[in-house]
C-alpha cells in the first residue's frame, strides 16, 4: 500500500480548497460563527477543519471510501486484519470490544486492575466478570498484568468465559505475556483482547515491548492520543483471526458509537500513521534513548528511585516500556501526589500520573532536549526542596491479599439496585452499589457488587485524608459510601 497517502487528510484539503459552503452541521460552518475571543485561544483552524464526515469529506450517496481506505492503510501499517477508527477515546472502545466478545448474562474474564471504564463496560453491557487478579509487587505496592497461568486456572473454572481482557501495558508501564494468555485462551477456543491503550507506539520500533497484534491477540484497542500524535479521544480497533467477527465489531461499535465522528480525530490518526510508518523508527528510536538518559539521571538523584528492567529480572512482568519514567518518590517524604503538585505549582512541570507511592513521566517521539532538560530541572528541585513540603497524614496501604474483594452481586445489578448511603464506619460488610477509584491511575479499588472491607476503607478514607482525587464516588470524601439496599441484597 502506498504510505505516503492520507485519504481523510486528503479530502479536508480538498474540501477546504474547494471552498465549500455547509447547511448543516457543525453550526459554526468551518469557523464563520466562531467568537473571536474563542478563536484566539485555541486557534480559527480548528473549526476549519471541523467538517461533518459524511457529505463533507465522504459523500453519503456516493461514497469515497475516504474513512474505509484510511483504515486499510492503519491495518496494514500495524500488522492487522481490520483496523476500526473511533472518535470516543478507548473508554467507550473498551466497552465495544467487551460487548463483541460476550453479550449480556455471558462470562467475560477480567483483569482486576482494569480502568474503571472497564468497570463501567461490565455495567452497561451486564456481563458476568470473572476477575483475575493481577500479579502483586509488595515492595513497590504496584499491580503487574496476570501471568498465563493465572488465566488457564479461570478459564479451567468458567469453561463456559467467552473471552479474555488483559491490560497490557499498565498505567505503569509494565507488560503482560500477550502471546502466552493469547495461546492459552486459544487453547480454551475464546478470543483475547487486549486495552492497550498505553501502547499505540509498540508496533513501530523492534525494542519496544511486543505489541498484540504481533503476540497473536484476536482484537486490540489502543489510543493513540496518549503515546501518539493524535488529538485527544483518538482510539483505534485492531482485529485479527476470525475468534471475532469483524461485522459484529462493527455493529456493536455502531450501536456505542457517535453519530458525529469528528473529522478532527480521524485527520489526525490518519496522518500520525503515515509519519509513523515513514518515520517512526527514527522518532521512536531518539525518544528511547532519551528515555534511557533521563532514567539514568533520575537515579542519580537522591532520594529517587527510577523503575526499570528490574522487574523484568524479578519474573514480576513480562516486559517494561522503556518510554515510561517511572520514579518511586517515598524515600523524599513524600507522596506521588504530593511530588505532583509541588510540581505543577512550583515549576508549571505536570508528570502524567501518580499514587501514593510514586510519579511517572511518558516520553514520547515528540520529546526534544528541551522537555528533557525541563524535566530533570524540575526532579532536582524536587529533590531540593522536598524537606519544605507540609507532610500530610500517610494513606495506609493495606496488604495485596486485601484487594482482592468478594463479589457479591453482579456489577449491573448491584449498580441499578436500590440504594442506601450509610457512614463509612458502618459500610464494611456492605454491598457496594458504586465505583470507587483513587484518580490517577483510575483503577476502582471497589467495584458494583463486591463486599466492603475495614481494610480497604482504611485505605480509602486516609488516601482521601491525605489528598487522594475519588472522583467517581457518590462522596470523594468517603465520609459515606453507596451500598445496595439489605432489601435488595441476595
Amino acid at each position: 500500500m502506498d504510505h505516503s497517502r492520507v485519504p481523510v487528510l486528503e479530502a479536508l484539503e480538498d474540501f477546504r480548497r474547494r471552498g465549500d459552503i455547509a447547511y448543516g452541521p457543525p453550526g459554526h460552518k468551518q469557523g464563520r460563527g466562531v467568537d473571536p475571543r474563542v478563536a484566539e485561544i485555541v486557534g480559527l483552524d480548528v473549526f476549519r477543519s471541523d467538517v461533518l464526515s459524511l457529505n463533507g469529506l465522504d459523500d453519503r450517496r456516493q461514497s469515497q471510501g475516504v474513512l474505509s481506505r484510511a483504515q486499510e492503510l492503519m491495518a496494514d501499517a500495524v500488522g492487522a486484519e481490520h483496523a476500526f477508527f473511533s472518535t470516543c477515546g478507548s473508554s467507550l472502545s473498551v466497552k465495544t470490544a467487551m460487548l463483541a466478545a460476550a453479550g449480556p448474562g455471558e462470562k467475560l474474564l477480567l483483569s482486576r486492575n482494569a480502568h474503571k471504564s472497564v468497570v463501567a463496560a461490565v455495567v452497561v453491557n451486564g456481563v458476568e466478570p470473572i476477575w483475575v487478579h493481577p500479579k502483586f509487587d509488595g515492595e513497590r505496592h504496584l499491580a503487574h498484568p496476570p501471568e498465563p497461568d493465572d488465566v488457564r486456572r479461570h478459564l479451567r473454572e468458567h469453561p463456559d468465559a467467552k473471552g479474555m481482557l488483559l491490560i497490557t501495558p499498565t498505567d505503569w508501564g509494565s507488560c503482560a505475556d500477550i502471546r502466552g494468555v493469547a495461546r492459552v485462551c486459544h487453547e480454551f477456543g475464546v478470543p483475547l483482547i487486549v486495552d492497550e491503550a498505553w501502547g499505540a507506539h509498540l508496533p513501530f520500533h523492534p525494542d519496544l515491548p511486543a505489541w498484540g497484534m504481533d503476540a497473536e491477540a484476536d482484537l486490540t484497542v489502543t489510543s493513540v492520543h496518549k503515546m501518539g500524535g493524535a488529538v485527544e479521544q483518538s482510539s483505534v480497533f485492531h482485529l485479527q483471526y476470525d475468534r471475532v467477527s469483524p461485522e459484529a465489531l462493527a455493529q456493536r461499535e455502531d450501536l456505542l458509537g457517535t453519530t458525529s465522528a469528528s473529522s478532527l480525530v480521524y485527520a489526525t490518526l490518519d496522518g500520525w500513521r503515515r509519519q509513523m510508518v515513514e518515520q517512526g523508527r527514527e522518532l521512536l528510536d531518539a525518544a528511547i534513548h532519551r528515555a534511557e538518559r533521563i532514567r539514568a539521571a533520575v537515579a542519580e538523584l537522591p532520594g529517587l528511585r527510577p523503575m526499570g528492567r528490574e522487574i523484568v529480572e524479578e519474573g514480576l512482568a513480562a516486559d517494561l516500556d522503556p518510554l515510561k519514567i517511572v520514579i518511586d518518590v517515598r524515600k523524599l517524604g513524600l507522596s506521588g501526589m504530593q511530588a505532583v503538585e509541588w510540581l505543577r505549582v512550583h515549576r508549571h512541570v505536570d508528570v502524567g500520573g501518580s499514587d501514593s507511592c510514586r510519579i511517572s513521566a511518558s516520553i514520547t517521539h515528540a520529546d526534544d532536549d528541551e522537555t528533557e532538560e525541563v524535566l530533570l530541572d524540575a526532579l532536582r528541585a524536587l529533590v531540593e526542596h522536598a524537606d519544605s513540603v507540609e507532610r500530610r497524614p500517610p494513606v495506609r496501604l493495606p496488604e495485596p491479599s486485601a484487594l482482592e474483594l468478594e463479589q457479591a452481586m453482579l456489577p449491573r445489578a448491584a449498580f441499578f439496585a436500590s440504594v442506601e448511603h450509610v457512614p463509612a464506619e458502618r459500610a464494611a460488610g456492605r454491598i457496594a452499589a458504586e465505583t470507587i477509584s483513587p484518580y490517577p491511575p483510575g483503577v476502582p479499588v471497589v467495584a458494583p457488587g463486591e463486599v466492603i472491607t475495614d481494610a480497604v476503607l482504611d485505605y480509602l478514607r486516609s488516601g482521601a485524608e491525605h489528598g487522594v482525587l475519588i472522583p467517581d464516588a457518590a462522596d470523594s470524601s468517603v465520609r459515606t459510601l453507596r451500598v445496595v439496599a439489605r432489601s435488595d441484597q441476595p
